[in-house]
């Protein structure tokens, strides 16, 4: 049984290899861009306007009150990114139940890659709304001794994030195959429903975390935008 789609390669050239991970990847990225394409190209202001159209707006007005909620004064600014997150890994999990399809998600690669995009996110953000010198302040509060500790703090939360996604997606296909080699009918069915379900939750926490470690850093509610408030680079 392979765990992580990394073992399946697909095509091998002079050393140059081509893993189901990287072709699934780039299948859930087209299916994305070729989607939203399709569905915003038929925006309708009227009073008729077609079905994508409505589940586009419930996704999108969703994950912008989730946004709004964590405590962002500005949610338009923050939900392309954290939009596109919960979209990417809701897909990529959602899409297990085609056969031959293994989510990306279940390789620790991607993982990690949407969790450095977490780490560059946080900063940029961050900057963004309190200047470069009230970031890099935050990281000398409450005393300059606290320098190191902040920063392992924000590289052990990066590798948290990457090894919880992971983890997730990969112990569902653990246990599909377990299951298909005890009951190899009825079991396997229940869990693809259930890996249906906790594939989207954790496409929610992933993007809530994300959007909890930039809104921790950029302190954009209540006023507390002043440079002198320092953020939370832990996120603690």
């Amino acid at each position: 049984m392979e765990i992580s789609p990394d073992s399946w390669i697909l095509y091998d050239w002079r050393g140059w290899r081509l893993n189901a991970t990287i072709v699934f990847t780039w299948l859930v990225m087209a299916l994305l861009v070729l989607g939203s394409w399709a569905i915003t190209a038929r925006l309708s202001e009227g009073e008729t306007v077609s079905r994508w159209q409505v589940m586009l707006e419930v996704v999108v007005s969703g994950i912008r009150d989730q946004i709004a909620e964590i405590g962002a004064d500005k949610p338009g600014r923050y939900l392309p990114f954290i939009g596109t997150l919960f979209l990417f890994i809701a897909t990529s999990n959602v899409l297990s139940v085609v056969p031959g399809y293994q989510a990306p998600t279940g390789s620790l690669s991607t993982t990690a890659a949407l969790a450095i995009c977490v780490l560059i996110a946080v900063p940029l953000f961050s900057i963004g709304e309190r200047g470069l010198g009230g970031y890099l302040r935050a990281y000398l509060r409450p005393t300059p001794l606290m320098l190191p500790f902040n920063i392992v703090g924000e590289i052990s939360r990066t590798i948290a994030l990457a090894v919880r996604l992971y983890g997730n997606v990969m112990s569902g296909t653990v246990i599909v195959g377990i299951l298909i080699s005890v009951a190899p009918f009825f079991f396997p069915m229940v869990m693809q429903l259930l890996g249906l379900l906790t594939g989207l939750i954790q496409a929610y926490i992933f993007a809530i975390l994300a959007m909890v470690y930039i809104g921790s850093a950029s302190r954009t509610r209540h006023g507390s935008d002043n440079p002198d408030a320092p953020p939370n680079p832990t996120g603690d």
